[in-house]
């Protein structure tokens, strides 16, 4: 939403941004509490009550105890700067609700891919998707209490990412933590973009 202005003499308006971010990953690996530790105002979650309709059809190993789900999206929202904010859509981990992912994606500079280490197949259809379409991503490795720890380097070969995918340790109950992988995430994907330097 840039503007300049119109009267003749006038000083220019700057230009207001807005950076729109995914967080995704599989089922009950954090997505929500990552939106709302983060965003500086009231989150918004669509969230719903477990119920029988989704038995045999939601995987729950790993997440007995979750009793939501998110059947739309998460929104939450942080300011960088004056005429500069950050947009966070927490996208459904369940199969069933992934219809949502194509509108979500439209217009990201980047995603979240959150991991749980003791589940971590369940992130590799987020890693597919983004991988297919060309959006940069960043996997955050949340750190759950009880969840064997293990090194970038070997998370980074049980996902087949590449070199320069950064993978960051982190917890996503804690601001600080959340606040590192979403600067990783821009620092990647806008340096990303910069064309390679040409020979001199």
């Amino acid at each position: 939403m840039g503007y300049a202005a119109s009267e003749p003499g006038s000083t220019a308006v700057a230009s207001a941004l807005a950076i729109k971010i995914l967080i995704a990953g599989g089922f009950g690996v954090g997505k929500t509490t990552m939106v709302g530790t983060i965003s500086e105002i009231r989150p918004l979650h669509t969230e719903e009550l477990l119920s029988e309709r989704g038995v045999g059809v939601d995987d729950l190993s790993g997440v007995e105890s979750k009793t939501t789900t998110t059947v739309a999206l998460d929104f939450g929202r942080i300011t960088i700067r004056d005429g500069l904010w950050l947009y966070l859509f927490g996208t459904p981990g369940q199969d069933r609700f992934w219809f949502m992912w194509d509108e979500l994606a439209l217009g990201a500079l980047g995603a979240v891919v959150l991991a749980d280490t003791r589940r971590l197949q369940e992130c590799f259809p987020a890693v597919d998707y983004f991988e297919q379409r060309g959006i940069p991503f960043v996997v955050g490795v949340n750190c759950f209490d009880g969840a064997r720890r293990y090194e970038p380097a070997k998370v980074r070969r049980a996902l087949g990412l590449n070199e320069t995918t950064p993978i960051v340790l982190c917890d996503v109950r804690r601001r600080d933590s959340v606040k590192e992988v979403l600067t990783t995430l821009v620092t990647y994907a806008v340096e990303g973009s910069r064309p390679a330097p040409g020979p001199r």
